[in-house]
């Protein structure tokens, strides 16, 4: 895995100073075991995805890889079964040559995204939400199920986890593997938030790039706390970008379910779809302020009350230091801790907690 990042976020760092034309990618091999001799018994599947990821450049397919202890998904748009080392080498770890590996086929991967962080339980709750093609459509499991590599799986959730419109705000469009790499220590933190704090089933449910936003959060004030003098700035920040993801997320389900001119809000001049993924912590709190969002939120969200009679308050609190960081004004401690405690749930129902509850009616 990290051969791998470190070719992705090279060729990343090349496309930010604009010294690359081509977006950023890396090859990923399937190591073709030099004691098997017959052909993959599920090839011709593999062939068959990638015959429809040429023909369909807008479809979302994943490579999820584990070492049971953490997950990752990568973002695929190619597979080749022919050895892309002879005519892209630049974009292939060194260590399948210098090993003398042999592949059945690569994987062109454009990003990669870590969904869970030294926390097997959790690499488990995820692993059985995935079917397996090959075992009549049996959830995933990873004791017992890890055979016939790569096995072919489907969700039932049809999760997008590299939708352009998260490309925004919230990642400042950067790759999944940049922010990934900056959240450097966290999995530890992420395991006792769900241990000691959220539970499995809250923790479970939050985008899997929040709960890495809350645990960075967390690992900052954890570790600089008792410092009267640290600019709580990162940790807001951090947060921040926790309850946009949410919110975000729970607006692109809605959207379709709202009258036409409703899918769309004004701000001033300008005019941001809800879908869209753009929302900001102060432009949040501003749509759930208004009378006919409020009430078209009321009838198509579970929790739909609470989300804009209560949350708002957070959201604006979140604004309001969030903008105090911009402008350089230090973040103070206790400003922060009471934030902190109504967002994660300290003496109180965390608000994270009742966010995960805010899903469309069925």
């Amino acid at each position: 895995m990290t051969a791998h990042l470190v070719v992705l976020l090279a060729f990343a760092e090349k496309w930010a100073k604009r010294e690359e034309r081509e977006e950023p990618y890396v090859w990923w091999g399937k190591v073709r075991s030099p004691n098997r001799q017959q052909e993959l018994r599920h090839l011709a599947q593999i062939v068959e995805i990638g015959a429809e990821l040429a023909a369909d450049e807008t479809r979302e397919c994943h490579l999820y890889l584990t070492d049971y202890r953490s997950l990752y998904v990568a973002q695929v748009d190619e597979i080749r079964q022919d050895d892309v080392r002879a005519s892209d080498s630049a974009h292939v770890p060194g260590y399948y040559t210098e090993a003398g590996l042999q592949c059945d086929f690569w994987y062109r991967l454009l990003d990669i995204r870590r969904l869970v962080s030294d926390d097997t339980a959790v690499v488990i709750a995820k692993l059985k939400t995935l079917r397996n093609m090959g075992y009549n459509d049996r959830p995933v499991s990873l004791y017992g199920g890890m055979v016939d590599l790569p096995l072919v799986v489907w969700s039932e959730e049809e999760e997008l986890l590299f939708d352009a419109a998260d490309r925004g705000p919230i990642r400042d469009d950067r790759l999944w593997a940049e922010i990934d790499a900056e959240a450097v220590g966290v999995g530890r933190v992420e395991r006792d938030l769900r241990e000691n704090l959220f539970g499995d089933e809250a923790w479970l449910a939050l985008d899997p790039g929040a709960r890495t936003f809350v645990a960075s959060a967390e690992k900052i004030l954890r570790g600089e706390r008792d410092d009267p003098a640290f600019d709580f700035g990162p940790v807001v920040a951090n947060f921040a970008k926790a309850v946009e993801v949410t919110c975000n997320a729970i607006l692109r389900r809605v959207a379709p379910r709202l009258p036409q001119n409703m899918r769309a809000v004004e701000f001033g001049s300008d005019s941001v779809q809800l879908g869209g993924g753009a929302l900001t912590t102060g432009q949040l709190a501003s749509v759930l302020g208004r009378a006919q969002w409020q009430k078209q939120f009321r009838q198509q969200l579970e929790n739909g009350d609470w989300f804009v009679d209560q949350f708002p308050a957070t959201l604006r609190q979140l604004a309001e230091l969030r903008n105090a960081g911009v402008h350089r004004d230090q973040i103070s401690r206790e400003a922060i801790v009471r934030l902190r405690d109504a967002l994660v749930g300290v003496g109180c129902q965390g608000a994270l907690v009742e966010l995960v509850k805010v899903r469309t009616k069925r």
